[in-house]
């Protein structure tokens, strides 16, 4: 059984003292009555605890909808397991102070780890919690649950049907959440299927890169653009290995798009096993999300067999990205009614995502514009903006001119986005770059000139004398901001044009539009705007 939870936090009930005794049996009103049978379950489950301690959540309705249910059903399962004399119940303060440290949504599910982290700081043994499905329109059926909060074992599981004695809340416009941080951030995981089919795919992740990540870094929010980290893993090639599951992690989470690109370029295809679930599990676990609400946070998994495949069940696995508030887009290289047949859509409506079907043989990837070439020759002339500072300097500029190689060699639009992004993106490009070149360190304030090191300077500069070095400096810093002031002058223009000549024709389901349009509908929820 899946130790996935699904729950909805509703706080503004408090839990019953244990002296304080309910109504007799006989007195009760019959919904009351009803649940008395579902607590002696539970509690029948939990005899073998002597003294454990509880926290009963609410339980939200499989759909989702707004009404009092949730926590009349919460109400009254808390008074009915206050009675059982070996149980303990957490107070209601507490659980909320609990909940709201947690950054614990609404709505949403809880995994084994935040389970563990609820019972750690509630100082409860387990969590009582389960789901509404109404029958009919005086009956609903409550499923329950109690686990476990240090393994995530169910303990004890009952259910029955009830007479539906609350009505439905009116419906209500959600705001998206605030800025909790002092600089917005998207994170985006790019999974790929590099199974010997799939040379298609992995050809356009590579020149659709900087396209899709420009749409979001060009959004707004609170006044700011966003940091963006990507992360990239690629499953189902037979080279990765059963042991692993066909899966590997290329990149955690990075500001570093030429390394992405570089790793990209990497890629080779072969043969394997496809486990999507498997997939999307470790991407949740393995790497540091945001705990934020406000984050936009993001999966999409790209690959053509079915979504069912591996001992991970995708259910499960998308359950846990949506406790931690990630959007998981699932992209079908192929006809539609086979990916919407093989359960691809089905792991996308799970966590709120979108699902799209691709033509990963399209050749035609890119609209070509006017000013592709331009951009390109001044994004070589970025290239010798950089001076090489520390050990991995000179190896860190070979690395850049060869992504631009790669890049020039996929054509001049490909460049083109890629400068947009560097443009754009200018502050995080020059964080990524701080470590290992000089002019980035200071454009991005991580050090000043007096504070960079003589000896870690190429040699034509240790022999400058202070002042020379400081406005050699100054002058390639000052050439960086132009080139790339005018890179977002031509890269305007360029978006117009190309916009015009997208509505001509529609072209080829691709990758870059299945993204683009799932990363502009759902961080609008996260608070963002975009261009029209």
């Amino acid at each position: 059984m899946s130790k996935i939870l699904a729950f909805s936090i509703i706080f503004g009930l408090a839990a019953p003292s244990p002296a304080v005794s309910a109504a007799p049996a006989k007195t009760q009103a019959p919904a009351t009555r009803e649940l008395s049978d579902l607590a002696d379950s539970l509690a029948k489950g939990l005899k073998s605890r002597p003294g454990l301690k509880l926290a009963v959540l609410a339980f939200p309705y499989t759909s989702e909808k707004a009404s009092d249910g949730p926590v009349i059903i919460q109400e009254r399962l808390t008074t009915l397991l206050a009675q059982k004399k070996k149980i303990v119940l957490v107070e209601r303060g507490l659980l909320k102070k609990v909940m709201e440290e947690l950054n614990l949504q609404a709505s949403g599910a809880i995994d084994e780890e935040t389970a563990r982290k609820l019972g750690k700081q509630l100082g409860a043994d387990a969590v009582v919690t389960g789901t509404l499905n109404d029958l009919s329109d005086g009956e609903t059926e409550v499923n329950a649950r109690a686990v476990e909060t240090e393994t995530g074992k169910i303990l004890a599981a009952a259910s029955l049907a009830v007479r539906r004695t609350w009505k439905d809340s009116a419906a209500v416009t959600v705001k998206p959440p605030q800025d909790f941080g002092s600089k917005p951030l998207v994170q985006v995981a790019v999974l790929l299927d590099t199974s010997g089919s799939m040379d298609g795919l992995i050809n356009q992740a590579r020149t659709q890169l900087w396209k899709i990540v420009n749409e979001l870094v060009t959004a707004e929010k609170s006044g700011s653009r966003p940091r963006i980290e990507v992360a990239l893993y690629e499953y189902g090639n037979s080279g990765l290995g059963a042991e692993k599951g066909w899966l590997r992690q290329v990149m955690p989470f990075t500001t570093d798009l030429d390394a992405v690109a570089k790793e990209l370029f990497a890629l080779t295809t072969n043969g394997g096993d496809e486990y999507c679930g498997l997939a999307i599990k470790t991407a949740v676990e393995e790497l540091k999300w945001s705990p934020k609400s406000d984050v936009y946070k993001v999966i999409f998994i790209a690959g053509n067999e079915p979504f069912t495949q591996g001992a991970v069940p995708f259910q499960d696995a998308v359950a846990k990205a949506k406790a931690k508030n990630i959007f998981v887009n699932t992209i079908f290289c192929g006809p539609r009614q086979q990916g919407i047949a093989t359960q691809w859509k089905s792991g996308a409506d799970l966590a709120e995502g979108d699902f799209t079907n691709i033509d990963q043989g399209a050749a035609d990837y890119a609209v070509t514009a006017p000013q592709d070439d331009r951009i390109a020759q001044l994004s070589s002339q970025l290239n010798d903006t950089y001076v090489a500072y520390g050990a991995s300097g000179r190896n860190k500029m070979e690395e850049k001119r060869s992504v631009f190689s790669k890049v020039m060699g996929a054509g001049a639009s490909v460049a083109a986005e890629r400068a947009a992004y560097q443009s754009n993106a200018a502050p995080a490009v020059a964080e990524a770059d701080s470590s290992w070149d000089a002019v980035s360190a200071l454009e991005s304030g991580k050090m000043k000139k007096d504070q960079l090191k003589t000896e870690s300077l190429p040699e034509e500069l240790q022999k400058m004398s202070k002042a020379e070095r400081e406005k050699y400096l100054d002058q390639k810093l000052a050439e960086r901001r132009k080139l790339q002031a005018e890179i977002a002058r031509l890269q305007t223009q360029r978006k117009a044009h190309i916009a015009a000549e997208e509505k001509k024709a529609a072209g080829a389901s691709t990758l870059d539009k299945a993204m683009i349009d799932s990363i502009r509908r759902q961080a609008v929820t996260r608070g963002y705007k975009f261009d029209k």
